[in-house]
């Protein structure tokens, strides 16, 4: 089966095609010929994965799924949440780490979840799919893989951050849960 992911982010376009593995081919924005900057001015997590989904549809007739992750902090009151990929300023992963690790030096609790919604068109239905991963974060960056918060975020039961992890990210994370419930729904139809 053939899904059009509607990002242009390389890590997550990856990460993506490796969890679905070969039953579902995985088409970015580009290979679609868009190479556009999609909006994603909406409060929350699943109004930003369907307002870049119904994007797609508008402007390319072509129905696909479409994703928004968030790190939840709750010693922050659940920020950056939906600003995550701008929290200090504009989709600067390391400026984001930085002004997270200021604002937690003085909390003790530094409980956190990522959240990911995947938002699909297809057929004329609209459907979402949520996956979570609970954790922490840590005190400092560890590790060489992964993107964004990956560093300082620990997994729940891990002992190591998602940086520090290899191909085992891909089983337990956010984005797992929810692309791995939406595979479920695709192979049932």
């Amino acid at each position: 089966m053939k899904l059009v992911f509607a990002t242009n982010n390389a890590h997550k376009l990856d990460e993506v095609r490796q969890i679905l593995g070969p039953t579902f081919e995985v088409i970015s924005l580009a290979e679609t010929g868009c190479h556009d900057d999609i909006p994603e001015t909406a409060d929350t997590l699943e109004g930003n994965a369907l307002q870049k989904a119904h994007w797609v549809k508008e402007h390319y007739g072509l129905d696909c799924f479409a994703d928004d992750t968030g790190l939840e902090v709750t010693a922050l009151g659940g920020a950056p949440g939906v600003h995550s990929a701008r929290y200090a300023g504009n989709h600067d992963s390391e400026a984001n780490v930085d002004k997270l690790l200021r604002e937690l030096e003085k909390k003790s609790d530094r409980s956190a979840q990522f959240r990911t919604v995947v938002a699909l068109l297809l057929d004329g239905k609209e459907l979402l799919f949520e996956g979570t991963v609970k954790g922490e974060i840590l005190k400092e960056r560890r590790g060489t893989g992964g993107f964004g918060y990956d560093p300082v975020f620990m997994p729940e039961g891990t002992g190591l951050s998602f940086s520090e992890m290899g191909p085992e990210k891909n089983s337990i994370s956010h984005r797992a849960r929810a692309v791995n419930k939406l595979a479920e729904y695709l192979k049932s139809l």
